[in-house]
């Protein structure tokens, strides 16, 4: 036999094992593993001392670097679709893999007036390897209330 038709001869038993599912499984880990994400959820609503409404998000670095430095352009909508307020939301640092809680007083806003927010985009996201495109690649939007958060 010719070592090109032992080659063939390898290449052929191995297709034939991965075809009949004889080749070594994928540990669950390798295929159950998260995506990196950025997960940011609205919380809470409720009256602030200023006489408007404050919102609270819990939000969870899971992109694998701490970010020094995440501000997201806010979009809010009131009850009947119109845009109610254009906005910054700076979120501050952010530690890898651990969660935080950020507030944030919207004045001369009733939380009665919000039907949406909508994240329209990441304007600063600072860190080791961290840009603003990572974030919002990575942005997963959630709410614990009746107030959707789009993005």
């Amino acid at each position: 036999m010719t070592a090109q038709s032992r080659t063939i001869s390898r290449l052929v038993a191995a297709l034939g094992i991965a075809v009949l599912g004889l080749a070594p499984p994928v540990s669950a880990q390798e295929t159950d593993a998260p995506a990196p994400n950025l997960s940011l959820s609205l919380n809470t609503v409720g009256a602030s001392e200023a006489g408007g409404c404050r919102l609270t998000f819990v939000i969870r670095n899971d992109l694998g670097a701490e970010i020094e430095s995440l501000v997201a352009e806010a979009v809010l909508f009131d009850a009947d679709g119109r845009v109610a307020r254009l906005t910054l939301f700076d979120f501050g640092t952010l530690p890898a893999n651990r969660p935080r809680v950020r507030q944030f007083d919207l004045s001369g806003l009733s939380c009665d007036g919000i039907g949406e927010v909508l994240v329209n985009g990441i304007g600063t996201c600072e860190g080791d390897g961290m840009t603003p495109d990572a974030c919002l690649n990575g942005l997963r939007l959630s709410s614990e209330i009746g107030i959707e958060v789009t993005g």
